[in-house]
C-alpha cells in the first residue's frame, strides 16, 4: 500500500506547482513523493498545507488514529471513505466554526454551518464548494473562470483511454471524464468528454495496481483520479464509487438555495 505522505503528495502536488496552496517547495514536494517512500521531510511538508491539514487531524482524531497522515486517512480526504462517516456533523461543524467563523458574516456563516448540518464531511470537496468563493461568484457575475477553477480543483475521476509517451520520461494520458457545468442556477456533470492529462513517470510507475501485487503503469481502461491536469492515482471499484458519491453529495448541497460561501 502506498504510504500516506506520498498518497498525500501526489493529490497535493498539482495545485501546490500552481501556487495556489502549501508551502513554496513544488520540486522537493514531488522529488520526495517521487521516491516512493515516508519521511519526516515529507511528513514536514505536508503539514505546510494549512487547508488540508486540520482535515486530516480531524478524521484521525474522530477515528482514533495517531497519525493524520495515515493512508486511509489522507485516502478519507482526497477521495473518501468509511473513515469520514465517523466525523458527525457536530464535530465537523465545531472544527469548521472554529476555522472559518471568525471569517464569515452572519449569512456566510448561517450558509456553511446548514452545510455541516446537512451532511458535509472534512473531504476536499467540501473546502472547494464551501470554503472557496468559487461558488458564489458563478451566481454573481462571469462564470466561465470560477467553472473552470471548481472543475479542475476538485478531485474528479476519469477512464484512460490511450496513453502517450514513454515509461521513463513520462508523457500524457487521454482520459475520458464528465467536466462540471453551469445552468445559471446550479452545478452538474456534463457530456463524457476526452481529455489530456499529466501523467508523469514518477508518479505512474508507482501507481498502486489494483489488479496485481506488484505497482504497474497506468493503462488504457483504468480509472484514475484527478487534480488540476495531473493524474493523482488508480482508482479501485471501491473508490471510485466512493469518489462519486461524495461528488454527488456535494453538489446536491451547493445547489442548497441557501448556499452562502467564503466572499
Amino acid at each position: 500500500m502506498t504510504s500516506g505522505p506520498v498518497l498525500f503528495a501526489r493529490y497535493a502536488y498539482p495545485p501546490n506547482a500552481l501556487g495556489y496552496c502549501g508551502p513554496d517547495a513544488a520540486d522537493e514536494l514531488l522529488e520526495r513523493a517521487s521516491a516512493g517512500s515516508d519521511s519526516p521531510e515529507l511528513r514536514r511538508l505536508a503539514q505546510g498545507f494549512e487547508g488540508a491539514w486540520p482535515y486530516l487531524e480531524l478524521i484521525a482524531h474522530a477515528n482514533g488514529l495517531a497519525d493524520p497522515l495515515a493512508s486511509e486517512v489522507v485516502e478519507a480526504y482526497w477521495v473518501g471513505n468509511r473513515l469520514l462517516d465517523a466525523v458527525g456533523p457536530g464535530l465537523f461543524r465545531e472544527s469548521v466554526e472554529g476555522r472559518f467563523r471568525p471569517r464569515l458574516g452572519v449569512a456566510d456563516w448561517a450558509g456553511m454551518d446548514a452545510a455541516c448540518g446537512a451532511g458535509s464531511r472534512p473531504h476536499h470537496g467540501f473546502h472547494v464548494f464551501f470554503v472557496y468563493p468559487w461558488v458564489g461568484l458563478l451566481r454573481t457575475g462571469p462564470s466561465d473562470a470560477p467553472l473552470q477553477v471548481l472543475d479542475r480543483c476538485r478531485i474528479r475521476w476519469g477512464q484512460v483511454v490511450e496513453l502517450e509517451g514513454s515509461a521513463s520520461g513520462g508523457g500524457t494520458a487521454l482520459v475520458r471524464s464528465r467536466p462540471l457545468v453551469w445552468d445559471g442556477s446550479a452545478l452538474g456533470l456534463g457530456e463524457t468528454r476526452i481529455e489530456a492529462v499529466r501523467c508523469p513517470a514518477p508518479l505512474a510507475s508507482e501507481l498502486p495496481d489494483a489488479r496485481a501485487s506488484e505497482p504497474a503503469m497506468l493503462r488504457p481502461g483504468d480509472w484514475c483520479s484527478l487534480h488540476w491536469d495531473w493524474v493523482c492515482d488508480r482508482l479501485d471499484g471501491r473508490r471510485l464509487s466512493a469518489l462519486r458519491r461524495i461528488t454527488m453529495g456535494q453538489l446536491a448541497l451547493a445547489n442548497a438555495p441557501a448556499r452562502h460561501v467564503l466572499a
